[in-house]
């Protein structure tokens, strides 16, 4: 199993420094800089920031850089937790910054911070290669895994479905157990945006809600199930997939990188008919396609050793270009265009604007 934690060795150094430091979140000149670059969040893009981090320390000598996964909320506050070698100088993200978390950032003096998009993932809904298969439609997904769904008389309910037939008469009579990331996941958060939310407002009945109550609507298509026809898995993707082959007839939720990394033991079920892959998720089509984002500290720029050029090491066309070395991890490149864009962003370290929501 991958180690969450890259190159121990230096990653003891870079604690030992850090422990050294203290907590003080003051501005980053009043502690001494840490030995090498640290990077905390999102699962699924642990596996593209652990090899850049590879490459990077090969290429450019000094302390490896530390990668942690901790799921993209974890990092998030992590990284918002002030300035200093006590923090990280990137988090990894798998769905944009929250307002909430922005404000975070900016009441504990992260004041200075670049978003860059890194390119596109899919999550995929995947089951054992010797399972059946499923076509699933946006709203299986809420009526399968949604706590409340629509009852009699207009009230919601408790979710009475046990088998996905109940949903759909098209899918297999199997039980609904599927195996997913927890609440600090950022691919949960996308899962619930992409694909339980869009499945609510197919409903009659939500979407007449969406149309009343955006709140109620929001709280019902983003609670899952809590009677283990859901479970949460943790933020160790390969764990989902380890699952699924010891759990006959379950379902996981994860990153598409681990789908093309596990192809001898797990597939993708379609979504609305459409299939994951390389192509779908680049264009769209695929509905449960999205972008991945690494946040950089400005603050840190100049007192990490090296952060800028890992930073461009990251974004670089060996890197994140089509055909690159992440592309054979499972990354979906950005377009040449708007890889130049998010090059230039990172080069000229320009700072982000406040998240709308």
């Amino acid at each position: 199993m991958m180690t969450r934690i890259l190159l121990a060795a230096a990653s003891a150094a870079a604690l030992l420094g850090l422990g050294a430091c203290g907590d003080n979140a003051g501005a980053p000149g009043s502690q001494a800089p840490r030995a090498g670059i640290y990077a905390a969040g999102s699962s699924t893009v642990f596996p593209f920031a652990t090899r850049v981090a590879e490459n990077f320390a090969r290429t450019a000598g000094g302390a490896a850089p530390r990668v942690e996964s901790l799921g993209t909320g974890g990092g998030i506050q992590q990284f918002c937790s002030g300035v200093g070698p006590s923090t990280p100088d990137i988090a990894n993200a798998s769905r944009p910054m929250k307002k909430a978390e922005f404000e975070l950032c900016q009441k504990n003096g992260v004041t200075d911070i670049v978003e860059i998009k890194i390119g596109y993932d899919g999550i995929v809904v995947a089951t054992a290669r010797s399972g059946g298969s499923f076509n699933l439609r946006l709203q299986d997904l809420y009526l399968g895994l949604a706590k409340e769904v629509p009852g009699a008389g207009g009230a919601f309910v408790a979710n009475p479905a046990t088998t996905w037939n109940q949903v759909n008469p098209a899918l297999p009579n199997q039980r609904i157990q599927v195996y997913g990331p927890p609440p600090t996941s950022g691919t949960r958060d996308a899962f619930l945006e992409l694909g339980m939310a869009p499945g609510a407002a197919l409903i009659p009945a939500l979407k007449a809600l969406k149309d009343s109550d955006g709140d109620r609507f929001e709280s019902l298509a983003h609670t899952l199930r809590e009677d283990n026809s859901w479970i949460d898995s943790g933020e160790n993707d390969n764990a989902i997939v380890q699952t699924l082959t010891r759990t006959p007839g379950s379902l996981g939720v994860f990153g598409f990188s681990f789908l093309e990394q596990n192809m001898d033991t797990v597939k993708a079920e379609t979504i609305d008919g459409v299939a994951p892959s390389v192509d779908t998720i680049a264009d769209g089509s695929y509905p449960l396609a999205r972008s991945l984002y690494i946040y950089v500290k400005k603050q840190h720029v100049g007192v990490t050793p090296g952060l800028e050029q890992f930073v461009m090491e990251f974004m670089s066309d060996a890197s994140a270009g089509r055909g690159g070395y992440l592309q054979d991890r499972g990354l979906v490149p950005l377009p040449a265009d708007q890889l130049t864009a998010q090059r230039a962003i990172a080069q000229n370290l320009t700072l982000m604007t406040a998240p709308a929501k």
